[in-house]
């Protein structure tokens, strides 16, 4: 059965990019379709921009994996293209001595994982590296870094597109099905009003997974997971940033804790923080800000209420409630829903930047069996 694609990706974020690189350079022909007017319009562009080393994850699992992989493939691509990054390092902090011990086994956790160069160090030390921060103890991470995201979007897309990728924006899917030969039909809305094929079918949508898959007739109940939203809001320091490197607080339930980044330009920005709400809703809540000014003084005692500037929010699609431990990345296969040539990401939250060129790999190397049973 002929195809108008070998390829549709739905999404148009960092890792339905990196999935459209690997894919095209294989001479399929692909098509990049996405609801919004541009590449990275949703979580990938409402995120901190940090490199994350790889601490945080259960040994095993595939954030731990590929946030490991992804991070040296990712300072590798940077280097190679002329991304601008920095690898400027990261305090996570004990504020008290109670907190030490999570140091002790974050330590032990990213030493599971391949975390290179990370050693705790004591009060003095922090004082030294972070004059302004009041910490008893530091676990330093010299692996954690920063990226440009919008410029290693645009490096993503231009291979994909000088591999033959093909790209529409403002074009929601508005139906689908399951074809009866194999493959997938897509009727995609908006300005194109279109009906396109393709034999593969790659769903990296984000917070628009599940409207999309409830869209397409014929799957089976399995390839849909249920999914939590968590707004995070960023509040930046309305004057130059006195910090050196990345300030993380010990995690907390949900999140890694109301944290500083300092970006490429070096504007320091504080968050973010965990609320869940039901629906997609980017609106900020400046009530929020004084929640920020108590939790962050706990170690950056000379910040200013009035130097809180609101900048914006961010949602991450969870796989799992409020109050339960966070999930895995899920590349949800053939094996669980039965249907050949069909791979849906789920769960893509932090470290969903650094570990993008991994979640790649990965999802191309799904695709790969069921290419090969088709020549």
């Amino acid at each position: 059965m002929s195809h108008d694609f070998d390829t549709i990706i739905v999404g148009a974020g960092v890792v339905g990019l990196a999935v459209a690189r690997l894919m095209a350079a294989t001479g399929r022909s692909v098509l990049v379709v996405d609801r919004q007017d541009g590449i990275g319009r949703e979580t990938s562009s409402r995120n901190s921009e940090v490199i994350h080393a790889g601490i945080y994850y259960p040994k095993g699992s595939r954030k731990a994996r590929f946030c490991t992989r992804g991070r040296r493939m990712l300072y590798a691509y940077a280097a190679e293209r002329g991304i601008p990054h920095a690898k400027c390092g990261k305090l996570i902090i004990a504020t008290n001595d109670d907190e030490t011990g999570v140091l002790d086994s974050l330590q032990e956790r990213g030493r599971a994982n391949d975390v290179e160069g990370l050693h705790l160090i004591g009060r003095e030390a922090v004082a030294r590296l972070e004059p302004d921060v009041t910490a008893v103890a530091a676990l330093v991470s010299p692996e954690t870094g920063v990226v440009d995201s919008h410029a290693f979007m645009l490096a993503l897309q231009g291979d994909a597109s000088n591999a033959g990728a093909e790209f529409i924006f403002h074009a929601p899917v508005t139906g689908g099905a399951v074809l009866d030969g194999g493959g997938y039909a897509l009727h995609i809305g908006g300005i194109h009003d279109t009906t396109v094929s393709c034999r593969e079918l790659i769903v990296s949508a984000g917070l628009g997974t599940n409207p999309f898959l409830e869209a397409v007739s014929g799957l089976s109940p399995r390839a849909i997971r249920p999914m939590y939203f968590a707004k995070g809001h960023y509040f930046r320091l309305a004057e130059r940033s006195p910090f050196q490197r990345l300030v993380y607080p010990v995690p907390v339930k949900g999140g890694l804790g109301t944290h500083v980044t300092v970006d490429l330009g070096k504007q320091a920005r504080f968050g973010p923080d965990v609320c869940w709400i039901d629906g997609l809703d980017y609106q900020f809540d400046e009530s929020r800000r004084d929640a920020f000014f108590q939790s962050i003084r706990r170690w950056y005692p000379a910040i200013r209420l009035d130097a809180l500037v609101p900048d914006y929010t961010g949602i991450r699609p969870k796989l799992v409630p409020a109050g339960q431990p966070d999930g895995d990345f899920e590349i949800d296969g053939v094996d669980r829903h039965g249907h050949e040539g069909l791979v849906v990401l789920y769960g893509i939250e932090s470290p969903g930047l650094t570990s993008s060129l991994a979640i790649a790999e990965a999802t191309f190397g799904l695709m790969e069996p069921a290419a090969r049973a088709a020549e």
